[in-house]
C-alpha cells in the first residue's frame, strides 16, 4: 500500500433536512489518479468542495495532504491545486501575468516566479503568446495552461473539476497527457468528468448516486462486476437508480 494523501470516512454534508453528501469513505494514494464521477445532483461537486477545505462537513472525518478538513482548512489550500472548467484564468490578464500571479497566490517565492515562469512557457510552447491576453488563446490551450498554473506550486494534490468541457478530442488526449505526466512526478489527480471515456484513463473511479458511493473500483474491475463493455455502461446502470436530479 502507497501513502494514503485523502482519507474519508462516512463524510457527510446536509443543508436543513437534505443531505448532500451521505456518509463516503474512501482512500485515495500519491500520484493516483482518481476518478470521482456522478450524474448532476449526486453530490459530488459538494463533495468536492469539503476536501478542498471549502466548506465545513456535518459529519464523519477526512484528511487531505494530512490536514483535518474541520480545522485546517487554510493548511489544506496551500497543498492542493484547483483547477475548474468554469473559472481557472483571467482573460484580460497575458499568458505570464496570469503565471505569476497565480504563483504568487499558491505562494512560490518571489524570486523564483520570474525564472519558473520562463521555464513553463517554454515547456508548453507558448513563447509567441506569453504578452498575449489569455482570452485570444484556443480553448484546448486555455485548458493546458490552467492545468500547468494548477500545478505550478508542486502540490500534493490538484483537484480537477470537469477540466476537459468543451474541448475537442484530441486536445483532450494532449490534456491527459499531462495528467499522467504529472501524476508520474507523484502529484495525485482527483478528476471530475462527465466523459466516460476519459474515466477509463484513471486508476480507480467512484461513482456517487444520490450523494452515496455507489461503486469503488478499477475501470477493469467495476466492467467484470456489471458485466459492461465500457465505463458509460457502468454509470448507466448506476446512475439510473437515482432519485434524486439536484444537489
Amino acid at each position: 500500500m502507497g501513502e494514503k494523501v485523502i482519507i474519508c470516512k462516512n463524510l457527510s454534508k446536509k443543508f436543513g433536512d437534505f443531505v448532500a453528501v451521505d456518509q463516503i469513505s474512501f482512500d485515495v494514494e500519491k500520484g493516483e489518479i482518481f476518478g470521482f464521477l456522478g450524474a448532476n445532483g449526486a453530490g459530488k461537486t459538494t463533495a468536492m468542495r469539503m476536501l478542498c477545505g471549502l466548506s465545513f462537513p456535518s459529519s464523519g472525518e477526512a484528511s487531505v495532504a494530512g490536514f483535518n478538513v474541520f480545522n485546517q482548512q487554510e493548511s489544506i489550500k496551500k497543498n492542493i491545486g484547483y483547477m475548474s472548467q468554469k473559472f481557472s484564468l483571467y482573460e484580460d490578464l497575458t499568458v505570464t501575468e496570469n503565471i505569476q500571479f497565480f504563483g504568487g497566490v499558491y505562494g512560490v517565492p518571489s524570486k523564483e516566479l520570474g525564472s519558473r515562469s520562463h521555464d513553463l512557457i517554454q515547456k508548453l510552447g507558448l513563447q509567441a503568446e506569453a504578452k498575449k491576453l489569455v482570452g485570444g488563446l484556443p480553448l484546448g490551450w486555455k485548458q493546458k495552461l490552467a492545468f500547468s498554473v494548477a500545478i505550478f506550486h508542486q502540490p500534493k494534490i490538484v483537484f480537477l473539476d470537469e477540466p476537459t468541457g468543451g474541448v475537442d478530442p484530441v486536445a483532450r488526449r494532449q490534456f491527459w497527457d499531462m495528467i499522467y505526466e504529472a501524476a508520474a512526478s507523484g502529484i495525485t489527480i482527483f478528476v471530475t468528468t462527465h466523459y466516460m471515456d476519459e474515466a477509463e484513463y484513471c486508476n480507480r473511479i467512484t461513482v456517487m448516486v444520490d450523494g452515496k458511493i455507489e461503486a469503488l473500483d478499477t475501470p477493469k474491475h467495476l466492467k467484470e462486476q456489471y458485466s459492461a463493455d465500457t465505463i458509460d455502461d457502468v454509470f448507466y446502470q448506476l446512475a439510473r437508480k437515482a432519485k434524486r436530479v439536484d444537489s
